[in-house]
């Protein structure tokens, strides 16, 4: 049998049964209010440790990085650290980074421990260039880089990053 047969005896087998080339791969839908985007090159970001240390959104390349804008004034920022800890449990291959964007000084550690949600990293932006650099109106905001740098999806506004329909997701999008 020559590839040109086999390939359309595949094709016809594909048009009888439904079945949709590539759709085998094809990832789940988002958790709202997660919208998928086209993907486009991160900006520049910068940001603070517990300790004060610099670092920069270029260090987490190679990884999936769910980036979290939160403040402690802010209730719906608040109300879902506990979810974001369990989601960063549930998914070993996607980074969580929490940024605290309190301008005041916060003990963003101390907080997220009484918060119940201890297992995510302190960071903060005092200076709030995330929210300028990656165009935030509101909090939470929450952005996903893939390991080549580039945002692929947004969410603005609070999500339920522990349901199982969120770690599914980002368990899929991990793993692809």
């Amino acid at each position: 049998m020559t590839n040109k047969t086999l390939s359309g005896l595949i094709l016809a087998a594909c048009v009888l049964y439904g079945i949709a080339p590539g759709a085998v791969h094809a990832l789940p839908t988002p958790p709202k209010p997660v919208t998928v985007q086209k993907p486009v090159a991160a900006p520049k970001l910068a940001f603070a440790d517990a300790a004060g240390s610099r670092h920069a959104l270029d260090e987490y390349r190679g990884k999936y990085v769910l980036i979290n804008l939160w403040a402690t004034w802010c209730a719906p920022c608040v109300a879902e650290l506990p979810a974001l800890a369990k989601l960063k449990a549930s998914v070993p291959g996607l980074t969580v980074l929490t940024i605290n964007m309190d301008k005041g000084k916060v003990d963003a550690g101390a907080f997220l421990k009484s918060h119940n949600a201890g297992g995510l990293p302190p960071m903060r932006d005092s200076e709030v260039m995330m929210m300028r650099s990656l165009k935030v109106y509101a909090m939470p905001t929450t952005v996903l880089v893939d390991p080549r740098g580039q945002i692929i999806a947004r969410a603005e506004g609070p999500a339920e990053w522990s349901s199982p329909d969120s770690i599914a997701y980002f368990k899929a999008v991990t793993t692809k």
